[in-house]
Formats: C-alpha cells, structure tokens, sequence
C-alpha cells in the first residue's frame, strides 16, 4: 500500500506538512512521493494544496482492498468498525457538549477525563490492523495537548483529536469499501 497516498485519502485535501504530520514520515520523502503520485495522474496540487484524483481514489481502494484481503483481517477490521460505531456516538456526543458549552458551568476536567476514557476504549479498534496504530500516536498526542491547557485540540483545530477522529472513520470507511453517507 501507498501510504502516502493512503493518507491523503483520509486527510483529504491538505497542505504537506500536514500530510507528512498524518503519516509519520518526515515532509521531503513525502513531498517526493506526491510528486512521484502527481507524474501518475493520482493526485493534484493547487496553490500548495494537495487532493485526490478520481484516479487516485480508485487506486487507493484498489490497494487497500487487496491489502485486506492479503492480511486476512477483513472480519476483525468489520467487528472493529462496528466497535468504532458506538463509540463514535459517543464522541459526537463528546464533542457537541464541548462545542455548546457554557463557559460558566463547563467542567473541564470531566471534559477531559470523558475523552480520556474514550481514547482508553478505542484501543482495540486501533488494534485491528498494524497501520492503524499510527492513529493512536495522534490521537494521545491530541488528548496530551489538549490535558496541557490547549482546549482548541479537542475539536477546534486542524490538529484536535476530533479531526483525527475524523480521520480513522475515514480510514475504516475506505478499508472496508464502505461508501461515506
């Protein structure tokens, strides 16, 4: 699997820097592979902008189906995506409160401490297959940020751990072959 390419179909359009951050791989060895994929037709680049080409998304789930299958995962990864459905509800729910909040009443410790507690309980979909672990380097380092005093990380920000969030649904999405409704 390209995971360049991969990443850039999770993330979708996004600047290098923010690619390379996604990825875990440092920003010249990805800048060359998006070059390498533009040469290819797979991808585009518009006022420092990367995105997808049609061609692109169909070679991307073309690798990630064959991928699957190679691993032999494709049932651990389903029951996983049907673990992430529930707790996707809850940080919907997480982040909605977060976002209404009333700066007077808002606890936000308990704020913390529930997303904490969600980040505790996705670790087994994480676990579905190896390149999903790179999401719980991020989201700890989301939760981490955000337990420092920055609050924008909880969902404010192209960083915060909702984005990420985000970004993993994403990812078990294209996994599966399960088209975004």
């Amino acid at each position: 699997m390209n995971l360049v390419l991969h990443t850039l179909r999770c993330v979708g359009h996004a600047s290098l820097p923010r690619i390379a951050d996604a990825a875990g791989l440092p920003e010249p060895e990805v800048e060359s592979e998006l070059i390498d994929l533009a040469v290819d037709g797979l991808v585009t680049r518009s006022t420092g902008i990367w995105g997808l080409t049609e061609a692109g998304k169909t070679a991307d789930a073309d690798q990630t189906t064959a991928d699957l299958d190679a691993s032999g995962q494709r049932f651990t990864v389903r029951a996983a995506y049907g673990d992430f459905l529930v707790l996707n509800l809850e940080l919907l729910d997480l982040c909605s409160a977060w976002q209404l909040r009333d700066e007077a009443t808002i606890n936000k410790k308990r704020v913390l401490e529930n997303f904490s507690d969600l980040n505790d309980r996705v670790g087994p979909v994480l676990a579905a297959l190896p390149r999903l672990s790179r999401y719980r380097e991020r989201l700890n380092a989301a939760l981490a940020r955000a337990q420092a005093g920055d609050m924008a990380e909880l969902t404010d920000s192209m960083t915060s751990y909702h984005v990420i969030w985000f970004q993993l649904h994403e990812d078990l999405l294209t996994t599966l072959g399960i088209p975004r409704t």
